[in-house]
């Protein structure tokens, strides 16, 4: 019937109901740690904010920014800090891709960290968290990121998570975020940092270009724990010998700790003749192939047998290549036991001792359990921030899904982005963390990626090293992160 005659009873709402906008969900608490005998009062500010993106809206025909993400984070502010502007803050992730920032979290950089035992290895549950006296909370304030999936982040309701797993949209987001949080905290003025660790400090090249480029924001340092800039270095190809070459002292190392070459002989002289030996005559054996004799077959594998502990007759067959994970299973096989990718000190227990590769890596084993009750404890009882949304500390299904597609047809690398950020901002400066037994991203391969890095000469001072008798996670080693505390501090206040 015509509009006029219709009754008010009989008319339809049809105005739809506004969705309400996401807003920040942030939770602020006061604590304190004694870090090296000294009381250090803090506050902590943990939640999601939420991170809007420019859009083409067609109805208006212009550019609006639209909220498209809510992106959990914990940042520790130092209280008694009167000009901000000399304030250290750092910005830390993990890797994964798909991990949360816990690791770096409640393993070395927060005022509190995941108890176990002075090795790294799991105690027996129930789990606990203690004030880390190895905290770098009094040389800088601490932001923990958690890329969208990861953590409590999550897409605004509408939008696909699937969006920002790829290597281009995940620097994006996270560069954008730091930008939001630096701009919202009034933090330009203040020494800005990043902390990577593993995939982590791939993001926190890509960073190193896309803050400077995109913001307008520069940074004093990089703090790369367990470093992957250039995945040439690490994916065993048959058309890529560069890995088989660059683990052979991680495979050393492993090796010599589980005693299947001399003890008596020092870890540091085992490594330095693997070294030479990978670049030189094993290199250049690689190199040759099949057009090798087959007396100077016998004589290479004979000596990368003598410094991997794997037999002669194995590397033989392997065509003088021993692939990673062929390495992780055989070492030990007559122990019917596995070596860990990401630290290989830890040994597994495989069902079958026939296959080809091990079914877990003995790190994850040991440390998933007690970092996952720590966090979810933490977060609700110390930092007062509820949500029933599960945490996702390591997610395989942002694995599974993510895109390198920006790097179609090559390898990943940043390396020359990081480069180019050196360049440009001759004061940045940049520390790598390396564990002789992480034969994930291997010392040795860090090694050949900043010497092919292509810095002026100049500029090579400002990297920088440090070594630990330990694997990927190295805090966890109590020993080294005490080691580890006095790296970062010294490189903290150096690049300040």
């Amino acid at each position: 019937m015509p509009e006029e005659t219709k009754k008010p009873e009989d008319k339809k709402e049809e105005k739809k109901e506004e969705k309400q906008e996401p807003k920040d969900n942030l939770v602020t608490t006061k604590h304190s740690v004694k870090i090296g005998g000294r009381t250090v009062k803090y506050s902590v500010t943990a939640g999601t904010m939420v991170v809007k993106e420019e859009i083409h809206d067609k109805d208006k025909d212009a550019e609006v920014e639209k909220p498209r993400a809510q992106i959990f984070f914990v940042a520790y502010t130092r209280d008694d800090v009167k000009d901000k502007s000399k304030r250290p803050i750092t910005f830390s992730f993990n890797g994964g891709p798909g991990s949360s920032s816990v690791w770096l979290h409640l393993g070395v950089l927060g005022p509190r960290r995941v108890v176990l035992t002075d090795e790294g290895e799991m105690p027996k549950p129930p789990f606990k968290l203690t004030d880390n006296e190895y905290s770098i909370l009094d040389e800088t304030d601490l932001v923990f990121i958690d890329p969208m999936s990861t953590g409590f982040s999550r897409p605004v309701e509408g939008e696909k998570s699937r969006e920002w797993h790829t290597f281009q949209k995940d620097i994006a987001s996270v560069g954008d975020f730091i930008r939001l949080y630096t701009t919202r905290y009034n933090r330009w003025l203040s020494p800005k940092f990043l902390a990577g660790e593993s995939y982590g400090t791939t993001r926190a090249a890509g960073l190193s270009g896309y803050l400077a480029d995109r913001h307008g924001l520069l940074l004093n340092g990089l703090m790369l724990v367990s470093s992957v800039l250039d995945f040439t270095t690490l994916d065993f190809n048959h058309n890529n010998d560069l890995p088989y070459i660059l683990f052979v002292p991680g495979y050393t190392a492993t090796a010599w700790y589980h005693g299947k070459i001399d003890k008596k002989i020092p870890l540091k002289t085992w490594l330095k003749e693997s070294e030479e030996f990978a670049l030189g005559e094993y290199a250049a054996a690689l190199l040759k192939d099949a057009s090798l004799s087959k007396e100077e077959r016998r004589k290479i594998a004979e000596k990368l047998s003598r410094l991997t502990g794997i037999s002669v007759e194995f590397i033989e067959r392997g065509s003088l290549r021993i692939h990673t994970f062929h390495f992780f299973k055989e070492l030990l096989r007559d122990r019917g036991l596995t070596v860990g990718r990401l630290d290989s000190r830890f040994t597994g227990i495989d069902r079958i001792g026939v296959t080809e590769t091990f079914e877990y890596d003995p790190l994850f084993a040991q440390v998933n359990g007690p970092y996952t009750a720590a966090f979810n404890d933490y977060i609700r009882s110390e930092l007062k921030f509820e949500t029933d949304t599960p945490y996702e500390i390591l997610s395989d299904k942002v694995w599974r899904q993510w895109s390198y597609s920006y790097f179609e047809n090559q390898y990943v690398n940043v390396a020359e982005t990081l480069r180019a950020a050196m360049t440009f901002n001759k004061y940045l400066k940049v520390f790598v963390a390396n564990g002789y037994y992480d034969l994930g991203t291997p010392y040795f391969a860090t090694e050949y990626t900043f010497d092919h890095l292509g810095l002026h000469e100049s500029l090579r001072r400002n990297v920088s090293m440090g070594y630990y008798e330990a694997g990927h996670m190295m805090y966890i080693h109590l020993p080294s992160l005490r080691q580890m505390k006095k790296d970062l501090a010294k490189f903290i206040r150096d690049a300040s």
